[in-house]
C-alpha cells in the first residue's frame, strides 16, 4: 500500500502538482484492519487540499492494489512537526546538500550569509 502511495505521489509531481505531492508524503499513512487507511496532517488546510485529491487517490490505491474496499481517514494533528529551515545558514546547508556548487558560487561573488 504504502509502495502505490508513494507512486501515486511521485506521479502528481511529476505533473506539476508538487503541493499535492509533498501533502502525500508528509506522513506515512497506516494501514489499520485490511481496509482502512489512517492518514494524519498537521492542519485543516492541508487537509482540504488533500480532500480534493482523495478520490484519485484511492481510484489508483483501489485499481493497483486490487481491492474496492479501501477507504481513507485523514486525522488533523497539529502537534505533527515537520523539518523547515528556519534561518538563513539552515538554507543554506539545505541548499549546499542539493547542490554543493553554490559554495563556489558564494566565493565568487563574495556573498555573504548574515548580509
Amino acid at each position: 500500500m504504502l509502495i502505490q502511495w508513494t507512486k501515486y505521489a511521485k506521479k502528481l509531481g511529476d505533473k506539476g502538482f508538487k503541493i499535492m505531492e509533498s501533502i502525500l508524503l508528509i506522513n506515512d499513512p497506516v494501514l489499520k484492519e485490511k481496509t482502512k487507511i489512517h492518514f494524519e496532517l498537521p492542519n485543516e488546510g492541508s487537509k482540504l487540499d488533500f480532500e480534493s485529491e482523495k478520490n484519485g487517490l484511492l481510484g489508483h490505491l483501489r485499481s493497483h492494489l486490487h481491492n474496492h474496499d479501501i477507504s481513507i481517514e485523514v486525522i488533523v494533528n497539529e502537534s505533527i512537526t515537520s523539518a523547515r529551515s528556519f534561518n538563513d545558514q539552515d538554507r543554506y546547508n539545505r541548499l549546499h546538500e542539493i547542490n554543493p556548487n553554490i559554495e563556489l558560487l558564494r566565493t565568487t561573488f563574495g556573498l555573504d550569509l548574515n548580509a
